[in-house]
This record gives C-alpha cells, sequence and structure tokens, in this order.
C-alpha cells in the first residue's frame, strides 16, 4: 500500500461523512505581520493594539480573514485536492475574534453531492467549524467545490443539495464580547464615515488596484497551508497556468475596500460568495462595495452594514455585476456577500 495520500476524489465522499482534519495551526504574530505584506490592508482594529484596546478587544485579534484562510487550509488535503475550482461559500459565521496564541482545528460534514453533467466531477458541499484550544468555535461555514472523478465509470450518487440560507439574518450576528464603539477615534482610524453616512444602494468604487503575482499567491497559499494542486503546479491544468487561490482574491478585494470602507472594522458572518471567474498572475485586481443592508446591534456605538463586495479583472469605474443577459459580466472575479461592524 502507498503511504502518500492521492486526496479524496468525488466518488471518495458521502452524505454524512465527517472528517477531522490534521495538523491544527497555531496563529502567531507572524500572520498578522505576513498578511500585511502580502495584502494592502490597514483596518485599525488588527493593525493597532491600543486602537483595539481603545474599543474592549484585548489583545487585538488579528483580521478574521486570517483565521478563516487557515480554518480553510486545513480543510483542503480532504476536501479538495483534486479540485477544479472552489465555487462558493454561506452561512459563515466568525464567532469571537482569534489572537496570536490561539490554535484553530478544523472538522468537516458533507452535506450534499451532485455530479456534473459531463461526468468527470462534481460538486461536493460541506459545512465546517473550526475550534479553537478551548474547544470554542471560532467559526464556521458551508462551502461547495468541484471536485475531480477518479473513476469515470463510478456510478453518481443520489443528488443531494444543501438547503443553504441566502444570508445571515442581523439578529444571529455574534458582536464579540466588549465591543464598544461608545469612544470611536475616526482620525486614528482613517476616515470620517460611520454607519449613519452609508446608505442602501450606495456603491462605492474602492479606485486603488493591485496586480497579482505568482510569488506572492503561492506564498499566501503556502501560510495557510492550502495544498491544491492547482495553485502551485502547472501540471495540474491543461493550460499550464496557476490558479489564484479565491481566498486571495477575497482578501486583496477587503484590504482595497478601505478606501471609503476604513471604518468597516470587523467581519461579522459571510453571507455568500461566488468565484465568477478564474484569476491568473499578472491580472490587475480592482474592488467596489454596495450596501446591501444596514442593522442596529445591541453593542454600545456598534452597527452593521451588510455589504456586496466586487473585484473585477481591470477597473470598471461603471461597477456592472451583470450584462443584459443576467450573467456575470466577464471582468467580474469575486461576488462576496459580508457583514462588517462600524461605528454607529
Amino acid at each position: 500500500m502507498s503511504k502518500t495520500n492521492p486526496g479524496n476524489f468525488f466518488e471518495d465522499f458521502t452524505v454524512g461523512q465527517v472528517i477531522e482534519h490534521a495538523t491544527p495551526r497555531t496563529v502567531t504574530e507572524g500572520d498578522r505581520a505576513l498578511y500585511g505584506a502580502l495584502y494592502p490592508t490597514r483596518f485599525a482594529v488588527p493593525s493597532s493594539a491600543q486602537f483595539a484596546a481603545s474599543v474592549g478587544l484585548s489583545p487585538a485579534p488579528v483580521e478574521e480573514l486570517v483565521a478563516f484562510h487557515i480554518a480553510f487550509g486545513k480543510t483542503v488535503p480532504d476536501i479538495s485536492l483534486n479540485a477544479v475550482a472552489n465555487l462558493g461559500y454561506a452561512e459563515c459565521r466568525f464567532h469571537r475574534p482569534v489572537v496570536p496564541g490561539d490554535t484553530l482545528a478544523t472538522r468537516s460534514e458533507v452535506i450534499g453531492l451532485k455530479q456534473n453533467s459531463n461526468g468527470k466531477s462534481g460538486v461536493v458541499y460541506v459545512r465546517s467549524t473550526a475550534t479553537n484550544q478551548r474547544g470554542e468555535v471560532a467559526l464556521d461555514w458551508a462551502r461547495w467545490v468541484m471536485v475531480r472523478k477518479r473513476d469515470l465509470d463510478a456510478p453518481a450518487p443520489e443528488i443531494v443539495v444543501p438547503d443553504l440560507a441566502p444570508a445571515v439574518a442581523a439578529e444571529h450576528l455574534v458582536v464579540p464580547n466588549g465591543l464598544d464603539f461608545s469612544d470611536y477615534d475616526t482620525a486614528a482610524a482613517g476616515e470620517p464615515h460611520r454607519w449613519d453616512d452609508y446608505a442602501v444602494g450606495e456603491r462605492i468604487d474602492h479606485v486603488d488596484g493591485v496586480t497579482l503575482t505568482d510569488a506572492e499567491h503561492m506564498m499566501a497559499t503556502r501560510l495557510w497551508q492550502n495544498t491544491a494542486k492547482v495553485h502551485f503546479n502547472v501540471e495540474a491544468r491543461p493550460d499550464g497556468a496557476r490558479l489564484i487561490y479565491g481566498g486571495h482574491i477575497i482578501s486583496m478585494a477587503r484590504a482595497l475596500s478601505f478606501n471609503g470602507l476604513a471604518n468597516a472594522q470587523l467581519i461579522a458572518a459571510i453571507n455568500a460568495g461566488a468565484h465568477t471567474a478564474p484569476a491568473f498572475a499578472g491580472d490587475t485586481v480592482y474592488a467596489w462595495s454596495e450596501v446591501l443592508e444596514k442593522a442596529e446591534t445591541a453593542a454600545p456605538g456598534v452597527g452593521a452594514l451588510r455589504l456586496r463586495l466586487v473585484a473585477t479583472k481591470g477597473h470598471d469605474p461603471s461597477m456592472t455585476l451583470r450584462g443584459e443577459d443576467g450573467k456575470y459580466a466577464p471582468h467580474v472575479l469575486l461576488d462576496l456577500d459580508y457583514w462588517a461592524l462600524i461605528p454607529q
């Protein structure tokens, strides 16, 4: 028997299967530093221990997406090592801030399967949960990924497509214990705009762009211990190109959103997400946001904005999401729907 791990193929999954993912990962200050080196992020809470303490968070948490990437990376060897592409996310909630010294472990349950019509691959739906060293849930989410078949003659499983909520309801958002924006310092944060300054339907062009490179992408993907072959090995795709990890696009777009949403300090939930087109080294990523919903919270001075974050290849001042045919515009790379906490 071979001692190496070829990864699971589509026919290896069954609905109800539970997978405990290997190698728990301890978060360090190095993760914070490398995240800032890879992405142009400037949000004050994860950047400044003093600022974080002033709003009731001490020690200062790392960016929520650091925890997401680490927890997501744990699932790759078992779920998406043989993936064609990661397709989307839903029902992601951040239950508590992650701070340096926390150790995250992840488990997943298969909640749906659907073979593609070409018989060469299928979509696997999983719900994953990351817990810290105390067994407390740090975050959980659902995602679906297209996975190759090993044996093209393997019979298709019964189709099971889970019923996933279109969005996390505002009343189900988890606000970190102690968070208090009553004395929020907008000068230190970088922009004056608060919850009241944003209107539902408003769109914000974040203006700035970043050109992707293979070196930075592969460094980031290794940082999160994401071992999917398509991100590293030019022999894994027929076109000989390394596919940029979808999470890399999410973090890049989130960082770019600082220009116009600097006070959207904490991600509380990811309602839905779709990687609508592949990205490769040499593409220049821009971003724009749309305000979808506003909600108040019970925490002092804390409001919530539901935002659509769109990443594009090339700058699109028109902020066009879909064409007249209802399909995503060809330059759109990411459509991410999330809740952020912002001072009122």
